[in-house]
């Protein structure tokens, strides 16, 4: 039976997605750092397969089923949250970082755009409720290009457009959670299917790219990567399956504050007015949406 949500529960739901964005901006941290010795298919394969061996484990480990009436359904939302992926890679891989990370997170308002159409199971918000939620999203994301400063040229038109159409893959790709979620799928089988395909088509990547002998002192940035991103996948799948989508996605924005944070940490870079206003403002949108769960 599709499960029933309680809009009681749903800012509760919602703040796992605060621990989500710690996760990511954890594991782009780990990313950043083995960028150095690892190509990005070897990357992605490692990342993938700690959740998927993770995953598999506990399922086995507690002897849960992994037969479900939605296949398809979750196989859409794996291939689309690959094929996200993949078209992220390839605009990191020809803007700017700050410019691919930037089109990347429209998806939060992608997702304001589609969720009456593709999510009317949930409960929908009217009127000036409705309004604000969509304000939280777009002001979030004024937030995000203060804070990155996304720079375009003519001659990135096809790879500006390709990061674009990642930031739609991944706002489909979390229609897709969310919609599992209200037919009562459990978030480790969803991530279980997920890191599955990741794995294997990203460990093939491999076999046609490059395959860099592992060393003892590559253990701990691997392990870290991959229980930062299976951790984070796990809290956003929650976040998405039992809070409301415009208030987490909302709070996805919070990832990028983390990650300033942590290259104001790790890296000692610094931050300039505009930046911090940018954090600010994503913070305070953020806030401004969780507020309305209550209404």
């Amino acid at each position: 039976m599709p499960r029933r949500f309680n809009p009681t529960h749903w800012q509760l739901g919602s703040y796992w997605m605060l621990l989500a964005g710690v996760g990511f901006a954890i594991m782009g941290a780990c990313v950043k750092a083995g960028a150095q010795r690892f190509t990005t298919g070897e990357l992605v394969f490692y990342r993938s397969a700690f959740g998927f061996i993770s995953i598999a484990a506990l399922i086995w480990w507690q002897g849960k089923p992994l037969q479900t009436p939605l296949l398809d359904m979750q196989m859409r939302r794996a291939g689309v949250g690959f094929g996200a992926l993949l078209l992220f890679f390839y605009a990191i891989a020809h803007l700017p970082l700050a410019t691919a990370i930037t089109l990347n997170y429209t998806s939060p308002m992608f997702l304001a755009l589609l969720s009456p159409w593709l999510l009317r199971g949930e409960h929908r918000a009217h009127g000036r409720q409705r309004q604000i939620f969509n304000i939280c999203v777009v002001g979030g994301f004024i937030g995000v290009c203060l804070l990155l400063q996304p720079v375009f040229y003519r001659d990135q038109l096809l790879a500006g457009s390709l990061g674009l159409l990642s930031g739609l893959g991944a706002a489909l790709a979390y229609v897709h959670v969310k919609q599992l979620g209200m037919q009562g799928e459990p978030d480790w089988r969803t991530v279980f299917y997920f890191t599955l395909l990741c794995t294997v088509t990203s460990g093939l990547w491999m076999l046609f790219d490059r395959i860099t002998p592992l060393r003892w002192q590559d253990i701990p940035l691997l392990s870290g990567l991959g229980l930062s991103a299976t951790c984070s996948q796990l809290a956003m799948t929650r976040a998405y399956r039992t809070g409301h989508t415009l208030t987490v996605a909302s709070l996805a924005y919070s990832t990028i504050v983390f990650a300033t944070l942590i290259g104001v940490i790790g890296w000692g870079e610094t931050l300039s007015m505009h930046e911090v206003a940018g954090m600010l403002l994503i913070i305070g949108f953020g806030v401004l949406s969780t507020r309305q769960t209550h209404t």
